[in-house]
């Protein structure tokens, strides 16, 4: 083996073909429906045998529950991003780049809401909701908010519970009320968590 070998892990075969067919899978959801999609179409898009679906994926929905945890991956992952990109100190400007990337991930997920919200689906998407806020609310305690707290008092109680609340409320407002600006989310954010006002090089 040669010394410049690279020592970062290659994802498997196997790791890559199951990959392959999530996205297929969430592929069709868009354009058909979670309904209307069967296993065998997601064979078919993925280039691969029905049994290899199986092989992976015990059933349909744990097909289903991959495709949405995909979805709450690259949420957290644009969380991360915003709080690594963020000036220190500038809390206005985060507050609008916040509530920019949240609307950009509500607009990622709306194919397959009113899908995953249908009787037949059983509450699927108030499982991939709290999942997905459960997710969030984490990333941002242990970025964002340690953070914060380094420079300034955090002036609420319960903290993560805060969070959760916050951010579960914002989606029912954005689903329900599309409308509202980015300034009146922006101003949600920052008198729910009563963030100092100063956005000096302080904070």
């Amino acid at each position: 083996m040669s010394a410049t070998t690279p020592t970062r892990r290659r994802r498997s075969a196997p790791e890559v073909r199951a990959e392959e067919i999530v996205r297929a899978a969430r592929e069709l959801f868009v354009e058909r429906g979670i309904a209307k999609t069967s296993t065998t179409d997601v064979a078919e898009r993925a280039g691969v045998a029905r049994g290899l679906v199986y092989y992976y994926f015990a059933d349909k929905d744990a097909l289903v529950d991959a495709v949405l945890d995909e979805y709450v991956e690259e949420f957290t992952a644009a969380v991360r991003a915003w709080d690594a990109a963020r000036e220190t100190g500038d809390i206005d400007t985060a507050l609008v780049d916040c509530v920019a990337m949240f609307r950009t991930y509500l607009r990622a997920i709306d194919p397959l809401r009113d899908d995953l919200r249908r009787p037949e689906n059983g509450g699927l998407y108030d499982r991939f909701l709290d999942r997905a806020v459960r997710a969030v609310v984490a990333c941002l305690e242990a970025t964002t908010v340690e953070a914060y707290a380094a420079r300034h008092r955090v002036r609420i109680a319960h903290v993560a519970e805060t969070f959760y609340v916050l951010v579960y409320g914002l989606v029912g407002l954005v689903r329900n009320s599309p409308d509202v600006d980015d300034a009146a989310l922006a101003t949600i954010v920052r008198q729910t968590l009563h963030l100092d006002e100063e956005s000096s090089s302080d904070g």
